[in-house]
C-alpha cells in the first residue's frame, strides 16, 4: 500500500469508526455506568471483533455472507431483535442504580463483543475497506501489516474517546434526573438502530 493510499484508507477508517452507532452508544453507556477503567473491557471486545472482521475480510469469508441472501436476512433480523432487546432493557433499567459489582469484566466483554458483531455497518464497512483500498497485485499478507495496526489504532482511539465521554457525563450527572433520561435516550438509540436494521431492504453502510 502506497503512502497516498494509506492516507486515504486512514481517513476512511476515521469516518468509519467515529460515526455514532451501536458500538459508540454502548461505550458511552458503559462509561457512564462503570467508569472509564472498568468499561475498557468493552473497548477490548470491539478491538477483538475488529481484528476478526479484518482477517475474515482479507480471506474473503465475509463475502460469503453477502452472497447468500437467506443467510444475510436471517442474520439481519436476529441482529435487529437483539438491538431492540438491549434498548428495551436499557429503558426499563434506566432508573435503577447500575449493578457494577454484578458485571465482571468477562460479562462486559461478551456484551460489547455481541453488539460489535451485529453492528449493522460491520460487514459492509469492512468489505468496502478491502474492496476500495487493497491492491490486487500485492500479496494480502504484506498489506495486512499496514491495514491491521492502522485500523486497530484508530478504532481504539475512537471508542476509548466515547468511553471517556460516557465516564465524564456519568460523573457529572450521577444520581440526577438528567442521568436517568440520558440513559433512556441511549436506550432509544438501540431501539432505533434495531428498527432501522430490521426494516432495511439493503445492507446498511454506516452506523
Amino acid at each position: 500500500m502506497s503512502f497516498d493510499a494509506w492516507v486515504v484508507f486512514a481517513a476512511f477508517w476515521v469516518v468509519f469508526v467515529t460515526t455514532p452507532g451501536p458500538n459508540a452508544v454502548n461505550c458511552i453507556t458503559n462509561g457512564m455506568n462503570l467508569g472509564f477503567v472498568r468499561a475498557l473491557s468493552g473497548v477490548a471486545a470491539i478491538l477483538t471483533q475488529a481484528t476478526l472482521f479484518l482477517i475474515l475480510s482479507a480471506t474473503g469469508v465475509t463475502a460469503l455472507l453477502t452472497a447468500s441472501p437467506a443467510a444475510f436476512e436471517a442474520a439481519r433480523f436476529l441482529a435487529a431483535g437483539f438491538l431492540i432487546y438491549l434498548g428495551l432493557r436499557g429503558w426499563i433499567n434506566a432508573g435503577k442504580p447500575a449493578k457494577v459489582a454484578d458485571r465482571p469484566a468477562t460479562h462486559i466483554f461478551a456484551h460489547a463483543f455481541a453488539v460489535a458483531v451485529i453492528n449493522p455497518k460491520s460487514v459492509a464497512g469492512y468489505l468496502a475497506a478491502f474492496s476500495l483500498f487493497v491492491q490486487p497485485d500485492v500479496p494480502i499478507g504484506a498489506q495486512m501489516w499496514v491495514i491491521l495496526p492502522t485500523a486497530l489504532s484508530l478504532t481504539a482511539l475512537s471508542y476509548m474517546g466515547y468511553t471517556a465521554l460516557g465516564a465524564g457525563v456519568g460523573r457529572a450527572a450521577l444520581g440526577a434526573v438528567f442521568n436517568v433520561w440520558l440513559r433512556r435516550g441511549l436506550a432509544v438509540c438501540f431501539i432505533i438502530y434495531g428498527v432501522l436494521l430490521g426494516s432495511s431492504t439493503a445492507m446498511p453502510g454506516r452506523g
